[in-house]
């Protein structure tokens, strides 16, 4: 294998590779949602019990995933998972009916959080602190570009096809990353293709290894954890709104057909992309420009997007669906900023060997934030309609911002 002084970056992109096939799978959903209803006899609350198994199961394993990361290793850790949720999701062929939907939902929930957690942890052994939020930023760039090309891609293929193909083809694809992951990845001390200059360079500034396995209880009881972990359930249900209900939303209160979906239900993803990308270099750029320290950097970034999120918040306020969607298009931007910046923190305030279950039981935080969120939507979207639920993410995200501020806010470096 040829040698690279670049080889982190190579490895950021194998990373968002897999993310976004892993997004593609768990956004295959959403975007048939408005065909299953009808083909399978799914009211608002069946298929909110049908997403609520894929987030409760997600909601469950994350640290479970993180911890077995942690454990095996990336290289077959990740790899496995990957096998596993690709399998589980060409599963969803099978189903007739919402429940056996939801029994592959939760499946694909179990299999498919380790994503994060194992992205973040190969960022950490990858990055100096000072490169993180900007590796950050484009590993998270997978996460919508998988949500980006699934309205398109599966509606296509469902129309062309049927939506069981669509589920085949979504979650095959998946298949081929894990053999490439297993086949490539390796840690930088042990990587055939790293030069000693960058081996140097990532290891620079870099805390000792721990002398001890940290415990799951080490991580809950610290303060830096629910620093994070809270804001962290206040954020997560704007991203499942956007996922899970995006869609359903445009053709049952904005009169979309599947082709009008098609054609712009990416663009709020589209948009987080940019927000993900822009999100990595606002941290190292308030710290070049106003000589802020790290974390209240990350902080500054986090609010100012927060403040962002008011836009998606007003969507109840506008008369066309266009400018619906270009106010959910400020929400992916503003979101994403929002979620590159949050993860980095967890491999700020943790060490290496424990960011995978560390980062697991933050994103648990957050997907039971989002959780209660559907379930909410789908007691309530029917009655009230979608606007007032809409409208309560822009005040999670600011009441985030506000605990972010008052526990990390004065924070000067980097804590293990």
């Amino acid at each position: 294998m040829k040698r690279s002084d670049r080889l982190r970056w190579w490895i950021v992109g194998l990373i968002c590779i897999g993310t976004i096939l892993n997004y593609l799978a768990r956004n295959t959903l959403g975007v048939l949602a408005p065909q299953l209803t009808h083909i399978l006899a799914m009211g608002t609350k069946q298929y909110s019990y049908v997403v609520g198994a894929f987030q409760l199961a997600y909601t469950l394993m994350q640290p479970v995933c993180g911890w077995i990361v942690d454990r095996i290793g990336l290289r077959i850790g990740f790899a496995l998972f990957a096998l596993a949720w690709s399998v589980v999701n060409m599963a969803h062929a099978l189903a007739r009916g919402w429940i056996g939907l939801g029994v592959c939902q939760g499946l694909l929930g179990a299999t498919g959080s380790a994503a994060i957690p194992s992205g973040m942890k190969a960022i950490a052994e990858w990055f100096p602190p000072k490169e993180r939020s900007v590796a950050t930023g484009w590993f998270n760039v997978g996460t919508s570009v998988g949500a980006l090309i699934a309205p398109p891609l599966v509606i296509t293929v469902s129309l062309f096809a049927s939506w069981r193909v669509a589920f085949i083809v979504t979650g095959g694809l998946g298949l081929f990353w894990a053999y490439a992951w297993f086949r490539f990845y390796n840690s930088p001390q042990h990587h055939p293709a790293i030069t000693a200059d960058e081996l140097a360079y990532i290891e620079q500034d870099r805390p000792a290894p721990l002398l001890h396995r940290t415990r799951a209880s080490e991580i809950l009881g610290s303060k830096r954890f629910w620093s994070i972990a809270v804001p962290r359930f206040l954020v997560e249900p704007a991203w499942q709104a956007l996922t899970f209900w995006m869609p359903l939303y445009l053709a049952t209160e904005r009169g979309m057909n599947l082709k009008q979906i098609a054609l712009f239900a990416w663009l709020p993803f589209l948009c987080a992309d940019l927000g993900g990308v822009l999100g990595g270099y606002l941290s190292p750029f308030f710290m070049k420009r106003f000589g802020m320290a790290l974390i209240p950097s990350r902080v500054l970034g986090f609010s100012l997007a927060a403040v962002l999120m008011i836009a998606p918040g007003c969507v109840g306020l506008v008369a066309s669906p266009y400018a619906a969607i270009g106010l959910l298009c400020i929400g992916g931007f503003a979101h994403q900023i929002i979620s590159v910046l949050i993860n980095t923190l967890s491999a700020d305030v943790f060490a290496a060997e424990a960011v995978g279950t560390a980062n697991g039981f933050v994103g648990q935080a957050g997907w039971f934030g989002g959780l209660l969120f559907s379930l909410l939507v789908g007691q309530l979207a029917g009655t009230i309609g979608y606007a007032p639920l809409f409208g309560s993410l822009s005040v999670f995200d600011l009441v985030a911002a506000a605990v972010l501020i008052a526990t990390l806010g004065r924070t000067p470096t980097v804590l293990r």
